[in-house]
């Protein structure tokens, strides 16, 4: 959530996203951690019901800016291929 523009802009950037997936990159769970999750647990539930891979969930057009971005990411953190990333701390008030 540290790296996503929505959370940026809202100053919502705790949290985050995990999934789970076999070695075939289908989904088992993913577990959201944060504020906005109810933005975000709708399309968790239908990957999962679906069966869908991370690779279905990765290449999956998300709107810019939204929370559901913070989905997208963690599929394509676990497929080596992250694009935002937050790397240190985050800033003191």
């Amino acid at each position: 959530m540290t790296a996503l523009g929505r959370s940026i802009a809202l100053d919502t950037t705790n949290g985050f996203v995990k999934i789970a997936y076999d070695q075939e990159n289908m989904i088992k769970g993913i577990e959201i951690v944060s504020d906005e999750a109810n933005a975000m647990i709708s399309e968790a539930a239908l990957a999962i019901e679906m069966g869908a891979t991370l690779e279905d969930i990765a290449d999956t057009i998300h709107p810019h800016p939204t929370y559901s971005e913070a989905v997208q990411e963690a599929a394509e953190a676990a497929l080596g291929r992250s694009i935002h990333f937050f790397y240190g701390k985050k800033p003191s008030k």
